[in-house]
């Protein structure tokens, strides 16, 4: 099966060499899985992953990272770094998260877009691997106030493939920018959950200013 590589164009944040590139590829390769949809050719943008329902999603999350050569941030539980993990989960490009502090993360990653040249940040929008009604609307948050694209992508279990949707900037209107991402989500098929209903989010108790 053909990854089908998406072409990655000069302002995206990149990382790594030709070995990480076939470390990445083959990984993919192994497990089945390839591309589809493309990547936007800007240097700041927050890419919403859904669904989240299995520890084998960072794996192919890593392995679509690798083979790309994309440089990306990503929320992880601030429980996986203890040893032996914290090393290896800092090279990954994981930044420890307290859910506890939700407001606070968000607006510590609204002042790093603001200050970065180049950036993009991966967010589980679910918030958790155990099935919810709702998504956190921090993603939204993140984008809007840093002014950045959001990037809609799908670990679609059912069809192997890491599905990238049509990049765009947050409006002023969360409702209808959620029905634009829900129609590219629904039907998505993940480990152990479909995407079967619009997406609703639980909204931040204080948003950030």
């Amino acid at each position: 099966m053909s990854l089908n590589l998406p072409e990655v164009g000069p302002n995206v944040p990149r990382r790594g060499n030709a070995l990480s590139r076939w470390l990445g590829r083959t990984i993919l390769s192994l497990g089945g899985w390839g591309f589809e949809g493309t990547v936007p050719n800007v240097p700041k943008f927050v890419c919403v992953g859904a669904p989240h329902s299995s520890n084998w999603d960072f794996v192919w999350v890593m392995g679509g990272l690798l083979s790309l050569g994309i440089r990306m941030t990503i929320m992880g539980k601030h429980t996986l770094f203890k040893w032996p993990m914290a090393g290896f989960m800092r090279w990954c490009g994981v930044v420890p998260v307290d859910r506890r502090a939700a407001g606070g993360v968000v607006g510590a990653s609204i002042s790093a877009f603001r200050e970065a040249d180049r950036m993009s940040m991966a967010i589980a929008a679910e918030g958790s691997r155990t099935p919810g009604a709702h998504w956190k609307s921090g993603f939204w948050h993140i984008a809007r106030q840093a002014n950045v694209y959001i990037l809609p992508a799908a670990l679609d279990y059912g069809r192997k493939r890491i599905r990238f949707g049509e990049a765009f900037l947050p409006t002023d209107d969360m409702a209808a920018d959620l029905k634009r991402m829900s129609d590219f989500y629904i039907g998505t098929k993940g480990a152990k959950r479909t995407i079967d209903r619009p997406i609703t989010v639980k909204e931040l108790e204080r948003p950030p200013a």
